[in-house]
Formats: C-alpha cells, structure tokens, sequence
C-alpha cells in the first residue's frame, strides 16, 4: 500500500490536490523493484533522489573481500542517495538496495534545487525540507557510530535497543532489520549476535519473534560481561609461568644463556 506524499517529509506541507502538478515540474519517476534488486549501484553517480512510496531500502557499504556493512534503514516516506545527488559527478560509496518489494518516486535533484522564476513559498518549503532530512540522516550515522563504540556485543545491542525505546516510547518494537542486516549494522558476526541474542532471553533480557523485540524494562548492572580484576589477573599469569619446582621458565631461560 502506497502512503500519501502529503504526509512525507519532503513534501511536509503541501497539499494533497497540489502534488500532481509539484511532481511534474520536478519530472518524479515512479519505479518498482524487487526485493534484492540494486536501485543505485557503488561507484556510480546520480542526480535522482529516491522517495519510498512502499516498501523498504537498505543502504550499505561492502569491501573487496565481499563484507557488508549496512549504514542505514529507509521505509516508506523516507529519501535515499539526496547526498551524492546534490554533489554532481560524486560517486557513490554505497549500495542503495531493495530489501523487499520496493515502490520508489525518483525526482531529478536540478529541478529542486532551482527555483522556478517567480522563487514560489512551495518551492522554497521543498528545499528546507530537504535540507532537513539531510540533516536527520547526519545524526542516523552519528548514532551508528554511538551504537558499535561498546566492545561488548550486549552493549551494542543494548545501546541500539535504548534508542528503538526513545524513539517509539515502548519497550516492545520492531526493527527493521533481519539477523545479518542487523549484524551488519553492529559491525559484527551473524553467529556471534545470534548467540548473545539467545544468552539475553535466557537472562530474561528480552523476549524476541523475528524482528519483534520485548525489552525488559529494568536491567541490572551484573548482567554485563565484567573482566577479572586486575590483581587476579597478574596473579594467574604468574601462577601459569612457574612450573611444579617454582621456578619462573622465563628465569630459567634467561639464565642458560649466561
């Protein structure tokens, strides 16, 4: 089901009898793809943005060795690929893929970012509008960086969980992303997460059905992973270098070459 552009954010503010004539002085395209499908491929340039009409689209970048890392979610309403379409020639450092059946309006950048001769209210709400959503996608990316910076798996997760709470106001959600995708995200192995999923419900974490999460509400400081003291841990490794007649084997091989 497609959503009514009136009610997106770049055209916030404009009314549905107006989007006919809007969309034919920015010559908008409406598209489909399949699930899989690249709408905008790496090391490519453009001059679209893409609005979603329905559906869902991931952005991710991959390396030479084949590894994915997805920087990005875009459900219906939401725009991709407005930054490199603002810089001309720039070429992309991502992939723009459909994560699902996907129904996309691309609008050629030129025409909105040059105003019409008379400089019309609507044309220059557009514009500030875009302007808004570019910077709504700067803070997406700098929360990215906040959600991979803890070491630990269960804190990344947390920390991505904190953030679905803030933002929908429950402790139950959904997610946009699948088991990899999500890994992706978190900069971290599929088996890896899939295993500390499972230890968080065993805990008593959270409850989870897909891409439905539970959270519990309250969340004790003794279920993160602590490291051993620092005294234990000198203590073992010097328990571990003597052997049964306490001698150190590094003093004893020191010794042999005197």
């Amino acid at each position: 089901m497609q959503i009514n552009l009136a009610n997106t954010g770049l055209f916030r503010g404009r009314e549905p009898s107006d989007m006919r004539e809007i969309l034919g002085g920015l010559h908008a395209k409406e598209h489909a793809f399949q699930k899989g499908e690249i709408i905008f491929p790496e090391g490519t340039a453009t001059e679209q943005i893409g609005v979603v009409l329905s559906g869902r689209v991931i952005i991710e970048m991959g390396d030479v060795w084949g590894n994915n890392s997805v920087l990005s979610s875009v459900g219906a309403g939401g725009i991709f690929a407005e930054a490199y379409a603002c810089v001309p020639g720039e070429p992309l450092m991502v992939n723009v893929t459909a994560a699902e059946d996907t129904q996309a309006l691309l609008l050629n950048i030129r025409r909105v970012l040059e105003p019409c001769a008379n400089v019309c209210p609507r044309h220059v709400r557009l514009v500030r509008n875009l302007l808004t959503l570019c910077s709504e996608k700067n803070l997406q990316l700098s929360r990215r960086v906040l959600h991979t910076g803890p070491k630990s798996i269960r804190k990344r997760l947390l920390s991505y969980f904190s953030e679905c709470i803030k933002r929908t106001g429950s402790y139950s959600f959904d997610i946009p992303y699948n088991r990899q995708q999500l890994a992706d995200y978190l900069s971290v192995e599929r088996s890896a997460l899939s295993n500390e999923l499972s230890l968080m419900r065993r805990d008593g974490l959270i409850r989870y059905e897909k891409n439905h999460f539970d959270v519990m509400e309250q969340i004790e400081t003794q279920h993160f992973p602590r490291k051993p003291p620092v005294n234990t841990y000198f203590k073992n490794r010097s328990q571990l270098l003597r052997n049964s007649n306490g001698i150190n084997p590094r003093k004893r091989c020191l010794s042999s070459w005197e």
